[in-house]
């Protein structure tokens, strides 16, 4: 079974620039192939990679879901081949977005093709990397589950600590983590005072990431921060979190 990591957290953290560097991190640690699936609905994921997506698991649903299916060919087929062609291949990674969210109609016969494709697909990949879209709604919905290890990013905030807290107490009740929840603050660059730390006193913080200008930099100048240096601060800090929770 793969190791399944996901990530959430308020928009605006850094939570997708996060995913592409544990991304990074776990090719340059050679566990691979790794299965990166951007499921948020508004998917840039992609542009933290530097990968061109020409389709996505959403479409393949509504293409089945509205009939566009070959006559000569089943369902389970034309579904298959579908997502097959939405895989992105990279160096040591695959990229599949999921898209847009289900519209109006059911779409239940629709979601149980792509659960068993899925399922059929992740077991090929030692892990996989889900960055899920801002706040809470992917939780509440079960969109992500039986996850072995969330991550819930958040700067230091208020708002964003406060959505951490929920989203980390909200993924308690509703027991989708399997393994560990962590915390990690990114865009530190003080210590937190002492009112900050007890509103996040029920989450355990593993790690800090200083901000960076490299990284406003690249995102400006629309270069992949997958590309960034290993020496680059920020990088860094990173990769020490990932070495103490990944094994």
């Amino acid at each position: 079974m793969p190791f399944l990591i996901a990530l959430a957290g308020k928009g605006g953290t850094g939570k997708t620039t996060l995913a592409g560097m544990l991304i990074k991190y776990l090719v340059s640690k050679g566990k691979i192939p790794v299965l990166a699936i951007d499921a948020d609905s508004n998917a840039n994921l992609n542009d933290v990679l530097g990968l061109e997506v020409a389709d996505t698991v959403g479409n393949a649903r509504e293409d089945v879901k509205n009939g566009n299916v070959p006559i000569n060919m089943s369902k389970h087929v034309f579904m298959s081949m579908k997502l097959e062609r939405a895989i992105i291949e990279a160096d040591g990674y695959d990229l599949l977005v999921m898209g847009q969210p289900e519209g109006a109609g059911c779409y239940c016969a629709v979601n149980n093709l792509l659960t068993g494709f899925m399922d059929r697909l992740s077991n090929n990949y030692p892990y996989i990397v889900m960055d899920n879209e801002a706040g809470m709604e992917h939780i509440s919905r079960l969109t992500t589950k039986n996850v072995d290890l969330l991550l819930v990013v958040s700067d230091t905030s208020k708002r964003s600590l406060q959505t951490a807290s929920r989203i980390n107490e909200l993924a308690k009740n509703l027991s989708i983590v399997s393994g560990k929840s962590y915390l990690v603050l990114n865009k530190a660059d003080r210590a937190l005072p002492d009112h900050v730390l007890n509103m996040i006193k029920n989450n355990e913080i593993v790690g800090t990431i200083p901000e960076d200008d490299a990284i406003y930099k690249y995102d400006l100048n629309g270069r992949p921060t997958i590309e960034l240096p290993h020496d680059n601060q920020a990088v860094k800090a990173a990769f020490k979190i990932f070495d103490t929770i990944i094994n």
